[in-house]
């Protein structure tokens, strides 16, 4: 019903557009003018639209919308609504078609070049609207920084994270020694340097990946110069210490996340506690724990105390310690945990049965979302896989989700 409804606008669209096309730069003539009849194509896509041929009616209502100024916009139309439906090659023709008319003023070509690196960018055909888009950059003002951030789309898809910083870099506003940078406005997608900070984590990775510590290092200091909040950045460098052998500038690089996002502390717990282990300054992680969670109570944080509790004082401290924050703040994940720490000697038959059914069911919870598209997983993505956002994802037990997680 749906679809019925869109080629009924669709149909109307292209009426219009023929209408202007035709009559666009003349008066309306009070006569009836026979030579200005609809064509018999559009008579066949009222036909096919009537019954139930959706395709053949798009078919027909194209080839009877004559290309001009005039009707470009309805082509354009038609051609994102297929796009959108998932009718790509059926995009593609369309606006292919308008590329063919070097009749057209070069802003409306330079229009068409764009949304057809859109489909091809839909398809899969990264080096076909790489190629359209590099043109664009070069030749048209007007979409210059959109036809940049679809070439983002592309190096991130094809992880040339090189390519994707040289992008990002030309994005970049240009400072004024007066008011300083300011983000472009109403520009869709994510800050700049957010990107070029996890374009630099990435290849962070790479040269870990290839043993090359320097590089790493390097790429992550870069990271932070663009981003100062960049917690994945300061996660990474603090591993990358760790390794290096660096414990002590480990532990207070890692200790910087609670002032950049207090939210991901959680996150930073084991290499934390590795860190101060080394040192021999254990003691110190329970001590910070309690007060980022004084800061900022979570669930996660919860679990972190009970688990340095339960290895440094015992079972039994650890669960004076949940019963306690259970009854100020429930939460399932801390429930779970609770009946974990009993043994099977303090629970008979069907305790123990319902502490595994409890343990299965939080298990099978997601335990992060994304909070920009709603993505669910059982693992923090630096990278949505939902909505293509970086850093949006985080665990469901941090801030506002406290009591439920």
């Amino acid at each position: 019903m749906n679809d019925l409804l869109l080629l009924g606008i669709l149909f109307l669209a292209v009426a219009l557009g023929w209408w202007l096309g035709r009559h666009g730069e003349k008066r309306l003539r009070l006569a009836w003018d026979p030579s200005s009849a609809l064509p018999s194509q559009y008579y066949r896509g009222l036909n096919f639209l009537l019954d139930g041929s959706q395709d053949s009616a798009i078919d027909a209502f194209t080839q009877a919308l004559e290309v001009n100024s005039e009707t470009f916009d309805t082509h354009i139309a038609l051609g994102n609504v297929l796009r959108k439906r998932g009718e790509v090659e059926r995009a593609i023709r369309i606006h292919q078609n308008l590329l063919a008319r070097p009749s057209l003023p070069v802003g409306q070509l330079h229009l068409a070049h764009l949304e057809l690196a859109r489909d091809y960018i839909s398809a899969g055909l990264f080096d076909r609207a790489e190629r359209l888009l590099l043109d664009l950059v070069s030749e048209s003002g007007r979409h210059r920084r959109v036809a940049r951030r679809h070439l983002l789309e592309i190096y991130e898809a094809q992880r040339d994270w090189q390519a994707a910083r040289d992008v990002a870099d030309a994005l970049q506003t240009k400072r004024s020694l007066l008011r300083g940078s300011s983000p472009v406005a109403d520009e869709v997608g994510q800050p700049v340097p957010v990107l070029l900070a996890h374009y630099c984590c990435e290849q962070a990775n790479d040269a870990l990946e290839r043993n090359d510590f320097a590089a790493a290092r390097s790429h992550l200091n870069q990271a932070l110069k663009y981003d100062r909040g960049s917690v994945r950045a300061t996660l990474q460098l603090g591993e990358l210490e760790l390794k290096s052998g660096n414990p002590a500038k480990a532990a207070k690089i890692l200790k910087n996340i609670n002032d950049q996002d207090s939210d991901f502390v959680p996150a930073s717990v084991e290499l934390l506690r590795q860190s101060l282990v080394a040192i021999g300054r254990r003691e110190e992680l329970q001590r910070y724990l309690e007060a980022c969670f004084q800061a900022n109570p979570s669930t996660p944080l919860v679990l972190a105390i009970a688990e340095e509790i339960r290895d440094t004082q015992g079972a039994e401290e650890a669960k004076a310690f949940l019963r306690e924050s259970l009854s100020a703040k429930p939460s399932l994940r801390g429930l779970a945990m609770l009946m974990r720490l009993h043994n099977a000697a303090e629970a008979g038959d069907d305790e123990y049965l319902q502490i595994d059914i409890i343990k299965r069911l939080v298990e099978a919870r997601s335990t992060y979302r994304c909070f920009h598209c709603g993505f669910k997983g059982q693992q923090l993505h630096w990278y949505c896989p939902g909505c293509k956002h970086w850093g949006t994802v985080r665990d469901q037990g941090t801030t506002g989700e406290f009591v439920r997680a």
